[in-house]
């Protein structure tokens, strides 16, 4: 007996599958039918199929109690033609499926972080994306707050899990991890994909606002620059692609080696004056003009909280006058002998010393706070300066004495509350903010802005 071998590479070009595997799910379907038959004898069956001849050949088999193969010969039955019209197409077909689900795990197994594409297809309260052959499953906890996906509308998003199921793979997408973001600039910017520009890190908040941190490894091209585009198209068309309708805030700043000045450029697009490492504690203690204060903090500390994340720093911000006054206080109170160079308590007396500079220094800050909520917008969103002006001084050294000894004891709920003291600059004006926590860089502690 012969097949069709160009029917079976008809199913090949189908269904995406190799040919071999075509082939022996053909054989497995015939052995399966004939013992299925009336005229089928021995304990076992195997079909062969010749791959340029397409002659098909049966072997019967008599096993031993172990299952061991005693004996084999082959037969010709009668009615094989009869067996593979009713039984051999349901089991080719139930074998073809086994083989298209092994395929797709194997294909998308390993590729979690790439980005695949597609039409939404909304089943009830199930969002899919499909993947041609399969489909991408896409839970609501990993969909952009607000964003209303159509059916049949083309959307990304982000493979991060591929799970081997009873029925096949499943893979798993989203919208809202942060290598959504770092995919898209890599299909936009060639820098990146050419290994020019390399996206150091990032922390985002989705539907709201991300910081990505770049870097060049050729000196004469401008990561920021290169990110950005001609006129900020290249951002803007990531920035399109992560929220249809209102556009998901995107700051691209520089990375820096050194921790001081990586911290001070993930506060862009506020200006910061000083900043002082504690390393013992993870803190980084960020003095800013006091009408920068608020820009620095962010709506709810959205700005000071993605710098923490990228940095790795618990941040700590203060106004200059808050900071003066501190300073004043705590330098006081260790003249008088009630505290030591570190601003530790050393009496009872000592501890009401902190508590009253620390209550001073918080009602400077909230004069801060509302006097930059009536600044001029043009003040607050000026040019903010990059990490080589030289108008931004930086510095390891610490302060005589300030009270970041006792991180937890000094409350700042402007942090949680404050908002935005303007309208935040275009992402084509300046190098905004975007801070990105690096993959081997520790969970970045509380906000202490």
């Amino acid at each position: 007996m012969k097949i069709d071998l160009d029917a079976l590479r008809q199913i090949e070009r189908d269904k995406g599958l190799d040919f071999h595997t075509v082939v022996e799910a053909f054989e497995t379907a015939m052995a399966s039918s004939y013992k299925r038959s009336a005229e089928a004898i021995g304990d076992e069956a195997r079909v062969t199929v010749d791959r340029v001849s397409g002659e098909v050949s049966l072997f019967v088999q008599e096993l031993d109690d172990d299952g061991n193969v005693v004996s084999e010969w082959r037969e010709e039955p009668t009615d094989f033609g009869r067996i593979v019209a009713q039984t051999a197409k349901q089991v080719l077909l139930q074998r073809l499926r086994e083989a298209e689900r092994e395929a797709t795990y194997g294909e998308f197994v390993g590729r979690e972080g790439d980005i695949v594409a597609g039409q939404v297809s909304l089943q009830g309260n199930v969002t899919l994306i499909e993947l041609g052959r399969t489909e991408a499953l896409l839970p609501y906890s990993e969909q952009i707050p607000n964003e209303r996906l159509e059916h049949g509308a083309f959307t990304r998003g982000v493979v991060i899990e591929v799970r081997k199921q009873l029925k096949g793979a499943q893979i798993v997408a989203s919208r809202t991890h942060p290598a959504l973001v770092v995919g898209l600039f890599a299909l936009e910017v060639p820098e990146i994909e050419e290994g020019i520009v390399e996206i150091k890190g990032i922390a985002r908040e989705a539907g709201h606002r991300t910081k990505v941190a770049v870097m060049s490894n050729d000196p004469d091209v401008d990561p920021v620059g290169a990110c950005v585009g001609p006129g900020g198209q290249r951002a803007r068309s990531v920035q399109k692609e992560l929220h249809a309708d209102e556009l998901e805030r995107i700051d691209i700043v520089r990375w820096a080696d050194e921790p001081e000045e990586l911290v001070a450029n993930a506060l862009s697009p506020a200006k910061v004056a000083n900043v002082y490492l504690y390393p013992d504690d993870g803190t980084a203690m960020v003095v800013v003009p006091d009408y920068q204060l608020s820009l620095a903090i962010g709506r709810e500390g959205q700005n000071a909280r993605l710098a923490a994340r990228l940095t790795g720093w618990r941040i700590d911000i203060k106004s200059e006058t808050q900071f003066a006054e501190e300073q004043r206080a705590f330098q006081e109170a260790f003249e008088a002998g009630l505290i030591d160079e570190y601003g530790n308590p050393l009496s009872e007396e000592g501890e009401r010393a902190i508590a009253s500079a620390v209550e001073s220094a918080q009602a400077v800050r909230a004069t801060a706070l509302e006097q930059d909520d009536e600044v001029d917008a043009a003040d607050a969103t000026a040019e903010p300066s990059g990490p080589d002006s030289t108008d931004m001084p930086v510095t390891e050294q610490r302060p005589p004495a300030v009270p970041t000894a006792e991180p937890d004891t000094a409350p700042a709920p402007e942090a949680s509350t404050a908002a935005d003291a303007a309208p935040e600059p275009d992402l084509a004006g300046a190098e905004a903010d975007a801070s990105v926590a690096s993959d081997d860089a520790p969970e970045p502690p509380e906000d202490r802005a």
